[in-house]
């Protein structure tokens, strides 16, 4: 998970620049939000185990964020569909 706030007013531009951005492989789906306060989140599913090292999307240079971009990683325990039977 990528997670970045941009400077107030440039929400748009983030959005625009964490979805040009590539990897050097494709993961599983990657989803890309946004949020209040000009926040932009990517979520990335990949096919590795515990541990893996898998690519990230980088820091934004220059002046769009007004801070550290947060990353976290997680491991899926569960999928809920919402269908019952």
């Amino acid at each position: 998970m990528w997670e970045a706030r941009a400077v107030e007013g440039r929400g748009a531009e983030l959005l625009e620049w964490a979805r040009a951005q590539t990897l050097p492989y494709a993961p599983l789906r990657r989803e890309t939000f946004r949020a209040e306060q000009d926040r932009v989140l990517v979520l990335t599913w990949w096919d590795a185990a515990v541990g893996a090292d898998p690519p990230e999307l980088p820091e934004p240079t220059g002046d769009l964020v007004t801070r550290p971009v947060h990353r976290w990683r997680f491991e899926s325990v569960s999928v809920d569909t919402g269908a019952t039977s």
